[in-house]
């Protein structure tokens, strides 16, 4: 029989610089309810479920689809997206946290710019000069083809950075996503033009030198995109690279 009420408990900021403390809510039972759903609901009607009235729980999301990343946030001690998470198959009461890898704004709001700062560090573009007609594009095999789509559906989440033990602040790591971008955007025959300054980037400081293979990035990926085997492919990537800058001295 299920439950005539959900019940949550939800960390709560101000902002980076102020104390954190719990909150504890209790809202009526909904069928399919997601979290996303509850935070409305909370929204709606911000009381504490000791009756004293509160502030509305701060928090992001965008498409409730499971495909922009924005309501990314640790829900019962595993980081996974709000939208997709259903009260059904959560064990309460529900704890929702904010990922503790990235600057906290307010609440259950995280500032990921790193991630997209990490993306411009590995030049994660296919540069087109647009001032002529450049003609068909590159064909690409259906076998090249699946491979690409695996690493373009990362939505720049933060669920991998969350869960890695090497992205601290002793730190500098990019994380998985953006060694599966530089993956996908060295497949592209256009994208591969570039490869020499992906691969400096990769090499560098932040790169795949910094990874401690713990694998954990697959297991909390909601995409479930083969982020370990990217850094495979970037190691050897870079053997390459290294034997040829060799070859060229």
């Amino acid at each position: 029989m299920p439950p005539s009420t959900i019940q949550l408990q939800i960390k709560r900021q101000q902002d980076a610089n102020s104390p954190a403390y719990w909150e504890e809510f209790e809202i009526p039972y909904t069928p399919n309810q997601n979290v996303i759903g509850c935070l409305m609901e909370i929204q709606r009607k911000p009381t504490r479920r000791d009756g004293q009235k509160t502030t509305p729980v701060s928090w992001e999301c965008m498409c409730l689809e499971e495909v922009c990343g924005a309501c990314t946030m640790v829900v019962n001690q595993q980081v996974r997206q709000a939208c997709s998470s259903l009260i059904d198959h959560l064990e309460q009461p529900i704890t929702i946290e904010p990922m503790s890898k990235f600057p906290l704004v307010r609440d259950l709001i995280v500032d990921r710019k790193v991630m997209f700062d990490n993306l411009k560090k590995i030049k994660a573009w296919i540069p087109i000069d647009g001032t002529y007609d450049l003609g068909p594009g590159p064909k690409l095999s259906q076998d090249e083809q699946q491979v690409a789509y695996d690493f373009s559906r990362c939505m720049t989440c933060g669920c991998c950075l969350e869960v890695c033990p090497q992205v601290n602040d002793r730190s500098d790591f990019m994380g998985a996503a953006a060694m599966g971008q530089a993956v996908l955007f060295n497949s592209h025959p256009t994208g591969m033009m570039n490869n020499a300054e992906r691969m400096e980037a990769v090499m560098g400081p932040g790169g795949i030198t910094d990874c401690g293979n713990a694998q954990a990035c697959v297991e909390a990926c909601p995409k479930e995109i083969h982020l370990t085997e990217a850094i495979a492919v970037l190691g050897r990537q870079a053997t390459v690279h290294l034997f040829t800058n060799w070859l060229r001295k």
